[in-house]
């Protein structure tokens, strides 16, 4: 995608051709593109409407129904906020007194989208002139436009003494190859002035990837990981006046739920034998360090102090895990396992890890199951030897 190519799609014609594309999007591509361009659309259109239409299709899945009007990158969609995160978190700011917000690095627009949604105007910047000018397109199509503006130009170089708050997403991929950036110091903009915007803005928040390191959360923030469903999809810093508490574990669900376990990420949970009940906690609970408060709520233990699985000994409707009865605990032994599921005509296992160097699709296929019974297997540890677990999942 260029600017000429993104000025196509915007005319009545590329809008006709985006419609159609909607309608073949899913299919085979060839098809498609034979398709389109029978119609008379030319062919770099076609494929630039096909290309939309696809992504589209994709985001449905974080933006909802909003998504049939967006213009969209691959890379960009990845790394965009999924609405339901993107509008608590501009409810947050709102709430925090935040009225004019810099979105630096603002990519395609989501979580900017959302802040405007909420009332507060948005001054956008964004280093890519493609990306850029589809931001200021979905701030158009969403008719925000009067409250989201957005510059093409240096993060570093936009002047924050504008705005009471501040929003930084830094980009996680590598310019050109897409490959994801693990190391934050590596970042752009860079990690140094990222953190360095809390002493600059009493209202920052930094939206960063979920296999953080706490040991780089500065000093006074709030570190706050996120699920959707179970899956873990983000983490952010609310830094200054925005921070809380030191750790948040937030979980949203495909119903409209919202849950939030909070502490000090540094208590430890207490360790003792395997009971009847095992709970497997949400990864955002995990990432966060707030199993010991969860073992607190559930009056529970750990069967191995580097290992997040909790034990007890009554099962506890809690949002924060996934309760399964335990009625088997073995030394782990293939031959063994193998005997006893043969044994009740188990054929169908789920299979899950911690702590294990086994691969559950590889054990799966070494297990030879027959029988129409099914049953949960977790592979472990407990006290530090290789175990595996047998039961059911808890309702």
């Amino acid at each position: 995608m260029d600017l000429d190519q993104l000025a196509a799609l915007r005319t009545p014609e590329g809008s006709a051709a985006l419609a159609t594309a909607a309608g073949l999007a899913g299919g085979d591509p060839l098809a498609a593109a034979s398709a389109l361009r029978a119609t008379g659309v030319p062919p770099a259109l076609a494929a630039a409407s096909l290309t939309q239409a696809e992504l589209r299709h994709r985001a449905v899945g974080k933006f909802g129904p909003a998504a049939a009007g967006m213009f969209l990158t691959r890379a960009g969609l990845e790394q965009a906020t999924r609405r339901v995160v993107a509008d608590r978190r501009a409810a947050r700011l709102y709430a925090a007194g935040v009225r004019t917000l810099a979105d630096l690095g603002c990519g395609l627009g989501a979580d900017a989208l959302a802040a405007a949604r909420a009332g507060i105007r948005v001054y956008g910047v964004e280093a890519d002139p493609v990306t850029a000018a589809m931001a200021a397109a979905n701030a158009t199509a969403a008719g925000l436009a009067e409250r989201f503006t957005v510059e093409c130009g240096d993060a570093t170089s936009f002047d924050v003494s504008r705005v009471d708050g501040v929003f930084c997403d830094p980009a996680r991929r590598r310019a050109g190859t897409g490959r994801r950036i693990f190391d934050p110091r590596a970042y752009s903009p860079p990690w140094d002035f990222v953190t360095g915007l809390a002493e600059r803005v009493p209202h920052t928040v930094v939206k960063v990837a979920p296999g953080l390191d706490h040991a780089l959360i500065p000093t006074g923030a709030e570190a706050e990981w996120v699920s959707v469903d179970g899956d873990l999809v983000e983490a952010a810093l609310w830094c200054g006046e925005l921070a809380e508490v030191p750790r948040r574990a937030t979980l949203h669900d495909s119903h409209g739920g919202r849950h939030q376990l909070t502490g000090s990420g540094a208590a430890e949970a207490p360790v003792g034998p395997p009971r009847r009940y095992l709970y497997d906690p949400d990864p955002a609970v995990v990432r966060a360090h707030l199993v010991a408060e969860l073992a607190d709520e559930l009056d529970a233990t750990l069967g191995d102090p580097s290992i997040a699985y909790l034990y007890a000994d009554r099962p506890s409707r809690t949002p924060y895990a996934r309760c399964l009865e335990i009625t088997d605990v073995l030394p782990f032994s293939l031959k063994r396992l193998r005997a006893l599921l043969r044994e009740r005509r188990v054929g169908r296992v789920e299979i899950l890890k911690r702590g294990s160097a086994l691969t559950p699709e590889q054990l799966r296929r070494d297990l030879r199951l027959a029988g129409d019974a099914a049953a949960s297997l977790v592979l472990t540890r407990v006290a530090g030897a290789p175990t595996v677990l047998i039961g059911r999942p808890v309702d």
